[in-house]
């Protein structure tokens, strides 16, 4: 690095070159300089997060006269830029990196600090007269910071971006059970004919599974608006004013999109990430349910000759570069691979949420990566999917009630006036004639037409007890 493009920065372990045009201190370059791991980076929520925990530590130590009003007004708006994404260039450094954060939380105390000491017309860099460790860092350590961007973060981009979406594809679901609830289709269990049902039916088990996940993820809500702010190093809140912590959060909810409150038990909120592990379950738990709803609708849309095709997909790009005409069901397929991904995150952030060592989770920078990338390609593909292929999906009612006539699971309702035995005799000779199980009873006289009407109309097999 030639000397014009770098200058000098001291941390306790001596000099280090930084570039002249960053906005961060020693501490950070060393991280730089250790860390050159993935160019993975922590994502704009966590920054905003980090400003936000630093905007309000310095409001709440100006109030309790900690800290000087105009160094702390100088560290408020250069947070306020940090919140803004104003300096998301100066936060380099790899999410493979300490455990704890604390090459992130200390990037954010420089940067803050470098702009803070920008704006009181002293110089950009160093360590005077604000000082990252003294004055932005005041009242809060590492340990107690980074818990808390996981959790502001996770709960602003839920909020915000994950659950809308989910609620989207809910309400787009049950749209079409609506729409499709006089469409009688063949049922199908072990992917083997059986008993009729309506494809509404079909559509509101799957909007139902949506309704749920939502349900689960809301429930974890709970855990994550509480934050690890004052418990500093172990959790016992030591080099911090003891009403510090509860009136920080109370500064941060006033800008935060979500309410938050101080944790029941610091050492849980600092050795543990349950809260996480749980976020991320419940994501689990939603990418399974999507991969079954996805699935099932590319599969009732095959064909479009050769295949059940009870669903007709909307067509939005050509499927093949040697076929010319075919159609894919491409928007199932990419929130198949969406959420099989998110599946993956969850097993990171499960190894994770193991190695909370004590007092202190030492996998946080690489979980908080995880579950926001779940967060975020969930929110996008299930956006996708809604938009672009459940909204559009139109039901093929001729080959569904083609399909229901031609079953031999129709053979199911008459075992209670044949027997069970009669009625396997009669699906037997049905499959090997290739013949519909109406007209062989027809043939064989078992029954008058009237009475087969009755007995084989597909609505009542479809509503136990309506005859």
């Amino acid at each position: 690095m030639d000397h014009d493009d770098y200058r000098l920065e001291k941390d306790s372990m001596g000099e280090m070159r930084v570039p002249r045009q960053a906005r961060w201190g020693a501490q950070t370059q060393r991280a730089v300089e250790n860390f050159p791991i993935s160019g993975r980076r922590f994502p704009r929520p966590f920054i905003r997060a980090l400003g936000l925990v630093k905007q309000a530590a310095a409001l709440t130590n100006m109030e309790l006269g900690l800290l000087d009003d105009r160094i702390g007004r100088a560290i408020v708006q250069a947070a306020g830029e940090v919140i803004e994404g104003e300096l998301d260039e100066h936060f380099p450094v790899d999410i493979f990196q300490t455990g704890s954060g604390t090459s992130t939380n200390m990037n954010a105390n420089e940067v803050i600090a470098h702009r803070a000491n920008e704006i009181l017309g002293g110089p950009e860099a160093g360590r005077k007269p604000v000082h990252p460790n003294d004055h932005v860092n005041m009242g809060q350590s590492s340990n107690d910071v980074i818990p808390s961007c996981m959790h502001i973060a996770a709960l602003e981009t839920i909020e915000s971006d994950l659950l809308p979406t989910l609620e989207a594809l809910n309400e787009a679901l049950e749209i079409k059970a609506g729409e499709f609830d006089d469409v009688i289709k063949i049922g199908r269990t072990h992917l083997q004919d059986a008993t009729p049902i309506r494809l509404g039916q079909e559509f509101s088990g799957w909007a139902s599974m949506v309704q749920h996940g939502i349900q689960a993820l809301e429930h974890t809500e709970n855990h994550l608006t509480e934050l690890a702010l004052g418990g500093t190093a172990v959790g016992t809140g030591i080099n911090t004013h003891p009403e510090f912590a509860a009136r920080a959060i109370t500064r941060l909810n006033e800008e935060s999109t979500v309410t938050f409150r101080e944790a029941q038990n610091h050492f849980e909120a600092q050795g543990s990430r349950d809260a996480i592990v749980a976020a991320s379950g419940a994501l689990k738990t939603l990418a399974v349910s999507l991969i079954k709803i996805a699935n099932d609708v590319r599969w009732l849309g095959s064909g479009p000759r050769c295949g059940l095709g009870e669903l007709i997909l909307p067509a939005v790009q050509p499927g093949s570069s040697i076929m010319p005409g075919k159609v894919n069901p491409v928007m199932a397929e990419s929130l198949i691979q969406v959420c099989a991904q998110v599946i993956g995150n969850d097993a990171v952030i499960t190894v994770g949420g193991m190695l909370g060592n004590f007092e202190l989770n030492v996998m946080m920078p690489v979980m908080t990566w995880n579950l926001l990338d779940s967060i975020t390609l969930m929110a996008r593909g299930v956006n996708a999917f809604t938009d672009r292929l459940v909204r559009g999906l139109e039901a093929d009612r001729r080959h569904c009630a083609e399909m229901v006539e031609k079953s031999l699971a129709m053979v199911t309702s008459l075992s209670p006036r044949l027997g069970y035995d009669t009625a396997a005799k009669i699906a037997r000779e049905a499959w090997e004639s290739g013949r519909t199980v109406r007209e062989v009873v027809r043939e064989k006289g078992l029954l008058s037409d009237s009475e087969l009407d009755e007995i084989l109309d597909p609505w009542s097999m479809t509503e136990p007890g309506v005859k």
